[in-house]
This record gives structure tokens, C-alpha cells and sequence, in this order.
């Protein structure tokens, strides 16, 4: 993606989302695709009442609890304001996700995320600027 001219630096919005942990394995699906989780993970319900899951081990690094809810309960999270990049997708695309099962379909007009940390993701391209800004290109 780096070597791709039409990636953009981005960062996350600021966002308030619901957050419960999965009870057992399972799986949810999602706008882009079923995607397998494990007990323990977050699943997170987003402003539009979107659903997907995040792993534990990856939601310590890129969620806050907001106060009263504490750290690994079930409630109101931030996300942080995390850089990515970001690709704007020309026509449809898959993306395997690190559990090598799931997998995220896209369309053209989706945005291909690389989190940073060795995972992918799709954003819909009408959803890109409710969770993404870009920012300014460097002179």
C-alpha cells in the first residue's frame, strides 16, 4: 500500500461505540463480510448500529473505556485516534483478516485500512469520513 501514489495517511475519528465481550466462539456478520471471533474479544456496535469484532489483544491498543464503564467490562468505549493508511479502492477486492478464515469483501469506492499492526480492514466508502479524516499531505 505504502508504494501505492492514491494512498493517504488518515487517522481515526474520535468515536463513542458500545462494546461487549464475545462469551464463546462465534461469528459476525458483517456489511463487508462473516468474520470469526474468539471468546474474550470485543464486539463493537457502532454509531449506525454496524457490528464487527475486534481481538482482545488488538482492542487494549485502539479502545478507551469512558467513564463509569472500567477497562475489560462491557459499555461505552473512545476510539483513539490511531493513524492508518488508507486506499481508496478502484474496483471490488478481498481482504484475508490475520485469522486466515475470514475474509472482508469490498466494492469500488471502499477504502482498504492497513491498522499499522499487521491487520486489514474494508471501510465502506460511505462510512470512510464518519470513522476516518485524512490528513494534510506534507509539502
Amino acid at each position: 500500500m505504502r508504494q501505492d501514489p492514491h494512498t493517504v495517511q488518515a487517522r481515526k475519528r474520535r468515536l463513542i461505540v458500545g462494546v461487549s465481550f464475545a462469551a464463546h466462539d462465534g461469528v459476525i456478520g458483517t456489511q463487508e463480510g462473516d468474520v470469526h471471533m474468539q471468546a474474550g474479544d470485543a464486539i463493537i456496535t457502532g454509531p449506525s448500529e454496524e457490528r464487527w469484532p475486534v481481538s482482545r489483544k488488538r482492542f487494549d491498543a485502539k479502545y478507551r473505556p469512558v467513564p463509569p464503564c472500567m477497562a475489560g467490562a462491557p459499555g461505552a468505549y473512545e476510539s483513539l485516534p490511531l493513524p492508518v493508511l488508507a486506499l481508496p479502492m478502484q474496483r471490488p477486492f478481498v481482504v484475508v483478516l490475520p485469522d486466515q478464515i475470514s475474509r472482508l469483501h469490498g466494492g469500488a469506492g471502499d477504502w482498504l485500512i492497513d491498522y499499522g499492526d499487521g491487520s486489514l480492514g474494508v471501510v465502506a466508502g460511505a462510512l470512510f469520513d464518519t470513522f476516518y479524516e485524512c490528513e494534510p499531505a506534507k509539502a
